[in-house]
């Protein structure tokens, strides 16, 4: 039996900590969960309507197992609103939570949600996707308030990789900014990176309109311009000259970015899919150019029309 207005969240980072905040605000029973803390999984489990994940994406399925251990209602809904890869598998979080519980209803959260911006309650908009749509509605009634927009998709793997790939741009933006390219470089960067996104995602069968929404271009935009993101700050770094080492360290909080680039660069070049962007990213992570060589590469590919 599930409680209706029971909500598990679990990771206790800046983004669960947010989206519990939320939901409390709306009249929930909200339990938060963190691998550190004093309250066990399975207090936090009990009756939950809704069980959404925070975690990073290096921790996903060990908590899915942990979960499966404990005995759940069919009616709960899984929500998972972390972004990034398997490096193993370069299965989504979604993929994952799915395989192990396929008889429940699995809805993605994304979108252009700096969660330091959410915590001053200044305002965002969000997308919750889903293949049934009543279980995107739930959530949607459960994180919609007059600060917090939320849109529902029926699309959950573009919605998904939206939030996924624009990471790896947004390195790339940070880069563009730490060389003090301009606006129109990073105007050109941005969109094509956009175009990379849709193809990758094409070959994985997400729809090209999601790209264009929220949780796409509105998700690459938020990362791209703000130091805020740590994705950006990774890429500006780098171009002013820190080692990738010596970021990591002093970054608060993980930069999904970096791990998801070398996880779609395998899978890329096994299915000849032209990257040039995650590329150059990538080469620039294992300190095979910097960043500038980086960029004399991409500005030197051969000419071609725009949409091809």
């Amino acid at each position: 039996m599930t409680n209706d207005k029971s909500v598990a969240i679990l990771g206790a980072g800046a983004w669960g900590t947010a989206l519990a905040n939320l939901a409390a605000a709306n009249g929930y029973e909200v339990r938060l969960w963190s691998r550190w803390g004093s309250v066990s999984l399975a207090a936090v489990l009990e009756d939950a309507q809704i069980i959404l994940s925070a975690i990073s994406m290096k921790g996903v399925r060990d908590v899915v197992m942990q979960v499966k251990s404990f005995p759940l209602s069919p009616d709960t809904i899984f929500v998972t609103a972390t972004k990034g890869l398997e490096p193993e598998t370069s299965c989504t979080p979604s993929q994952i939570w799915q395989t192990a519980f396929p008889n429940h209803a699995v809805v993605v959260l994304s979108g252009p949600n700096l969660s330091k911006e959410i915590e001053m309650e200044l305002p965002a908009a969000t997308v919750v996707a889903s293949t049934i749509a009543t279980a995107a509605e739930a959530v949607q009634l459960v994180f919609s308030s007059n600060r917090f927009r939320v849109y529902t998709n029926p699309d959950p793997v573009g919605v998904e990789l939206g939030g996924t790939l624009k990471n790896v741009i947004a390195i790339a933006a940070g880069v563009c900014d730490g060389l003090q390219l301009g606006t129109n470089a990073k105007a050109a960067l941005v969109t094509r990176g956009l175009t990379e996104m849709v193809r990758i995602g094409n070959f994985w069968g997400a729809k090209t309109e999601t790209f264009y929404g929220l949780s796409g271009l509105g998700d690459l935009l938020a990362t791209c311009n703000s130091p805020l993101s740590r994705n950006y700050q990774v890429g500006y770094q780098l171009a002013i000259g820190k080692t990738l080492t010596e970021i990591l360290t002093h970054l608060q909080g993980t930069a999904e970015g970096v791990n998801t680039c070398q996880v779609l660069v395998q899978r890329a070049r096994q299915q000849n899919i032209p990257v040039p962007i995650t590329e150059q990213v990538y080469r620039l992570l294992q300190g095979e150019v910097t960043p500038q060589q980086g960029l004399d590469e991409l500005m030197l590919r051969d000419i071609k029309p725009e949409y091809k």
